[in-house]
């Protein structure tokens, strides 16, 4: 056997291109889409409701979160550990996930199970009542997590983070008081459920292995008129108010670590510089190698790590900065924060960093259509931005193509000082 010689760098590979097997699209019979990906080599199938009804369509805080997450805490006809023990018993794993702009139920189970276990989801989405002993425990233990979050110096710069970006009565600001835990109620848990967990109000995404007889499987659970419920289809609008106080500091005397969250209100995937913003954002902190884990936690020592993020939503986005640094190193963190983000600007990125980057970006892409669940979160990124296969292959190419002179253009548009907030949490 060849012996490995560890002091040689390995081979590496340009990609240049990324075989995507797409969606198959088509309609149950009350209209709702239907996305089916036949990928996999395992008898096993994923199965994603989703609805738009997250956080943005909220009349109270808190209801959005708690419809998803007790909506198989009973039917009209089983109790929640009846459902637990049925879709144990199929070996069925249920997930409900929640987000600023839908909630998905979802499940994974092996194809021939597959009769079985759909009677139990569609009971879910069509008859869930939601018991008042299950959504008052529910509370107490969320409520608790709260107070114990409070002293959490990274929560508390987040909270503070998006309430200055967007306002504390925008839903992406997701401002919860200790008084929301009792002003909720069962009654507006059940009507949020019946206004948005509705056949009118879903697409279905199936990945795995799918046969001929799916489509007229998963039509006879929930093809039909029977689940309309209360839906009303309306346009909702937030404006963005953001604070006029650039600075933040939210004081924590007893913190060994103070957090810092450095960002502002952007766009979202549908703008043009997206990709482009996506690359520069990976250059100044969007992996291990970038500039700010270099100069902050290689260099200075202030931190174990720190990122920059781009996160994009149906109707907005934001850029963040975030890191967790030594009490006394904060000031100074933030100093060269800033020192990155106007030597971004101000120097063309050199191409030897940034074909890292390129390579480091089309590597990771590559995890987002590794296998049939992988290819269905990436059609939900489309399906949910209203976006096509059009838009990878794009994203490809301007991650491939994008020039340092355009990357230097795009810092000096949206990476401006005066339209930064700054947030500590700790002592600063």
């Amino acid at each position: 056997m060849q012996e490995l010689n560890r002091k040689i760098q390995p081979d590496y590979h340009k990609i240049e291109k990324i075989d995507i097997i797409k969606a198959k699209q088509n309609k149950l019979s009350n209209n709702i889409p239907l996305y089916t990906i036949n990928a996999g080599s395992q008898d096993i199938i994923k199965i994603d409701f989703v609805f738009t009804a997250g956080v943005w369509y909220q009349n109270s805080a808190l209801v959005a979160s708690t419809t998803n997450s007790l909506i198989n805490e009973g039917t009209k006809r089983f109790a929640s550990h009846e459902i637990a023990e049925k879709l144990d018993y199929y070996g069925a794993i249920l997930q409900l996930n929640i987000d600023n702009d839908f909630g998905i139920v979802s499940f994974i189970c092996l194809n021939k199970h597959l009769n079985n276990v759909l009677p139990i989801i569609e009971d879910l989405l069509k008859n869930s009542i939601f018991p008042k002993k299950e959504l008052d425990i529910y509370l107490t233990n969320r409520k608790q997590n709260y107070l114990t979050n409070s002293l959490k110096t990274n929560v508390l710069a987040q909270r503070k983070f998006l309430e200055i970006i967007y306002g504390k009565k925008h839903p992406y600001s997701n401002k919860i008081n200790i008084e929301d835990f009792d002003r909720i109620n069962q009654n507006k848990i059940i009507d949020f459920y019946n206004k948005f967990y509705t056949s009118k109000n879903c697409k279905i995404i199936a990945s795995g292995k799918i046969d001929s007889t799916f489509h007229d499987l998963i039509n006879d659970y929930f093809g039909g008129n029977d689940w309309e419920k209360s839906y009303n289809e309306k346009k909702i609008n937030f404006e963005i108010a953001s604070s006029k106080q650039k600075e933040h500091i939210v004081n924590k005397e007893d913190a060994v670590q103070s957090t810092i969250r450095i960002g502002k209100s952007l766009f979202n995937r549908k703008n043009k510089d997206f990709s482009g913003m996506q690359v520069l954002n990976t250059v100044l902190g969007g992996y291990f190698g970038s500039r700010l884990m270099s100069n902050i936690r290689e260099d200075k020592g202030y931190s174990y790590g720190i990122q920059s993020f781009l996160t994009s939503y149906q109707n907005s986005g934001y850029f963040s900065i975030i890191s967790e640094v030594k009490s006394e190193a904060s000031k100074n963190a933030v100093k060269e924060i800033y020192n990155e983000i106007r030597k971004i600007k101000n120097e063309l990125i050199p191409e030897t960093e940034l074909n890292i980057v390129r390579n480091y970006m089309l590597g990771d892409l590559l995890n987002y259509f590794d296998g049939p669940f992988a290819l269905s979160e990436s059609l939900k990124i489309l399906i949910n931005n209203s976006l096509n296969y059009n838009y990878f292959e794009k994203h490809i190419e301007t991650i491939k193509n994008i020039s340092a002179e355009e990357l230097n253009k795009i810092a000096n548009n949206y990476l401006q000082e005066e339209s930064f907030y700054d947030v500590i949490a700790g002592k600063y």
